[in-house]
């Protein structure tokens, strides 16, 4: 059974402009619920849109995923009026119907997880509803516009726990199976199963206050998750982390960074005591892969914009967990990885959103013995294992 995923979006936003590329925690927006559907039991996740950029960037972040596609979305399929369903149908019928349970998955739900399009598809496949959805259970009591309760007596007023609540669409996750959509033209149709989500997932972005409200949900939820185990891997960004964040330009391009030859040492150290390093930066510098090769670190990788998915594919490829790694980053695009590794360092120069999310302010400055603490740091805390 062929479970392919869509995931649309569209180049114009009016509420939040460019929403779609807007940076949550350091990523893409759209880039969460992508990365969770890669790592969930879909076999194919597309992304359906008319922006030219996203394409681009799809294509080139999640190369090491045989999952991910990008296609081109029309432009009369990405108006302000354009249905959801339109969107469905032209996407179908351009794969030619290549499918057996057809996913639609939003970007304005970043809070979805891989377990909860797991259940949705498992609602298809194993308790064979024609589609389902996920949905809310809200203990809200709701009014008609004329003044009359929809859902409770208010002279028998329940308490919230004697109270069912609503349910309520909530707009991350719908499945449907083929052959229910070829005849309902609908994303739901025939019996529908319906999957409860936790109650934070009720906040969809439509504006500045939910993205900011979604924001710290999504932090507090990576933190709340942290294990602390024996720390196997140390992860760095490096502009910023091995350097102090300045670059050296002649006419013909990059000319020099400044490298702390301690921090080399801590590293090599480090090794020595059986944990691994890795180099994870968003530029592409001959530098920097020079540098890295001088100290030996093999697990270098260039040019990663999507730090966190990237981490996610490595930690799976290596059999290992998130709680196995430390990580010291210093800008907006490390701050995923900071919320969500076993410890965290900041560098005393990072900048001031992640020294307030990440778990070890280091008292040194990067590439003035940043790196070196923060080894000598991890020695010290595997000690105990």
């Amino acid at each position: 059974m062929k479970k392919t995923a869509i995931i649309p979006l569209r180049k114009g936003s009016k509420g939040i402009p460019a929403k779609n590329k807007k940076k949550m925690l350091g990523r893409p927006l759209f880039s969460w619920v992508l990365t969770e559907a890669i790592f969930s039991n879909l076999d194919e996740v597309v992304v359906f849109t008319d922006d030219i950029e996203i394409i681009q960037f799809v294509e080139k972040e999640y190369h090491w995923s045989s999952k991910v596609k990008a296609l081109l979305r029309s432009s009369e399929n990405a108006t302000d009026t354009a249905s959801t369903e339109s969107v469905l149908l032209e996407f179908s019928e351009k794969i030619k119907y290549d499918f057996d349970v057809l996913c639609l998955l939003q970007a304005t739900s970043p809070m979805t997880t891989a377990v909860d399009i797991n259940v949705v598809l498992a609602k298809i496949e194993k308790e064979k509803y024609d589609s389902a959805l996920t949905v809310v259970n809200t203990h809200r009591f709701t009014w008609n516009t004329d003044g009359t309760p929809q859902n409770y007596d208010v002279f028998h007023r329940p308490r919230r726990q004697d109270f069912e609540g609503l349910l309520i669409e909530n707009g991350a996750v719908y499945a449907t199976t083929k052959t229910a959509f070829e005849v309902s033209k609908n994303r739901l149709s025939g019996t529908v199963g319906l999957i409860q989500m936790d109650e934070t997932n009720l906040v969809e972005i439509d504006s500045m206050t939910d993205w900011k409200i979604v924001e710290e949900l999504l932090a507090s939820r990576m933190k709340k998750s942290k294990k602390h185990q024996r720390i196997d891997f140390l992860v760095l960004d490096v502009d910023g982390v091995f350097t102090n964040g300045q670059v050296f330009y002649s006419a013909d391009g990059e000319l020099a960074k400044a490298f702390d030859m301690r921090d080399g040492m801590g590293l090599e150290i480090l090794r020595q005591h059986q944990v691994e390093v890795v180099v994870i930066t968003s530029e592409n510098s001959p530098l920097v892969a020079q540098r890295m090769k001088k100290l030996q670190i093999d697990n270098t990788f260039l040019g990663v914009k999507d730090k966190y998915a990237f981490l996610q594919h490595f930690v799976k490829t290596r059999d290992t967990s998130f709680s196995a790694l430390a990580y010291i980053g210093d800008d907006v695009n490390d701050l995923t990885n900071i919320c969500s590794v076993g410890w965290s360092f900041a560098p005393a120069n990072a900048t001031e959103i992640v020294k307030q999310n990440a778990d070890y302010l280091l008292t040194n400055a990067s590439s003035e013995g940043a790196i070196r603490e923060a080894c000598e740091t991890i020695l010290k805390y595997n000690k105990r294992y």
